[in-house]
């Protein structure tokens, strides 16, 4: 269970759907993920 924020509903704490962990360019971790409610594509930086 991850949670985010979700820029186009602009709620705090949505718990994303689908999370993947991701590493940036710059070798940071991160999970990439989509909102339930909207669809919109979700990211939290930090692992």
């Amino acid at each position: 269970m991850v949670k985010g924020y979700c820029v186009k509903c602009k709620k705090k704490n949505v718990e994303m759907k689908d999370p993947k962990q991701v590493t940036m360019k710059n070798g940071r971790k991160a999970t990439k993920g989509t909102c339930p409610t909207c669809g919109a594509g979700m990211y939290r930086i930090g692992g």
